[in-house]
């Protein structure tokens, strides 16, 4: 039997990015749409990427669809997004980025866990308004204090805890502001809140229903904030694929917990 002929001389095969795959991600937000990649400490998901987006179907927007989809499950607190195939780095590396919509299917639960797809969110055009924040898990330094992302529009905000290295937790948490507060311009430009003398450690984690306080720093700015936090509740949190550089797929005692190990 002849074998199959090999590339001719002078020929070269691509071969995809190291980062090339399917990027699951993280559905919050009910008036604004946001997303958060569900990574891991290796390829192709070594990255934390959150997004605000617009959904459209058939050239339509689909915004109030979305609302309404919260308004009848009020209680469905995890939504995830199952992307078509693309390499993460397409949607942030480069200014502007080589990508800035994909399809994609929304589910109710976790997708990877029983989640059920959303049929007026099936195949649906994903289009990014904002990378809110990116950063790949090279050279990263370790935080020592517990540090978050306050994301977020209007009324409607989100604290996204900080990926450095293993072991690490992915956690998004809903909040309300008692009292300073920034504004849109202040969110865009990204606010890095720390948490002074609070380990950065899943067991030190902020959870639901606390009151915590925190320093606020404007990215890019020598702009500070006392930032306090109240109506705090816990959307998302992923201990067990962040713990070691391979990741554990078995939920972890505080992920059963906290009601997220199913």
């Amino acid at each position: 039997m002849m074998s199959s002929p090999g590339p001719l001389s002078g020929e070269t095969t691509s071969e995809p990015p190291a980062d090339f795959g399917r990027h699951n991600m993280f559905v919050f937000g009910r008036g604004t749409v946001f997303l958060s990649h569900l990574p891991m400490f290796m390829a192709p998901h070594d990255a934390q990427l959150l997004l605000e987006v617009a959904v459209e179907k058939d050239g339509s927007e689909l915004g109030d669809a979305w609302s309404a989809e919260r308004a009848e499950h009020p209680d469905e607190r995890l939504y995830t997004v199952m992307p078509e195939k693309f390499a993460l780095s397409s949607l942030y590396a480069t200014d502007p980025p080589e990508r800035e919509s994909f399809r994609a299917t929304f589910f109710r639960g976790h997708l990877e866990r029983g989640g059920e797809p959303i049929p007026d969110f099936s195949d649906v055009e994903v289009r990014i308004s904002d990378i809110v924040y990116a950063r790949r898990f090279d050279r990263q330094v370790p935080l020592d204090e517990l540090t978050y992302r306050l994301v977020g529009r209007g009324d409607e905000l989100f604290l996204a805890h900080v990926i450095t290295e293993p072991p690490d937790f992915d956690q998004i948490l809903s909040v309300a502001l008692t009292g300073e507060r920034p504004d849109d311009d202040d969110l865009r430009a990204g606010i890095e809140v720390v948490f002074e003398g609070r380990a950065n450690t899943a067991e030190a984690r902020v959870r639901s229903a606390e009151k915590v306080t925190g320093r606020g720093h404007v990215t890019g700015a020598h702009r500070f904030m006392t930032l306090e936090f109240d109506q705090v509740s816990e959307l998302y949190f992923e201990e067990g694929e962040l713990s070691t550089s391979r990741g554990a797929f078995e939920p972890t005692p505080l992920e059963t917990e906290s009601g997220f190990g199913d």
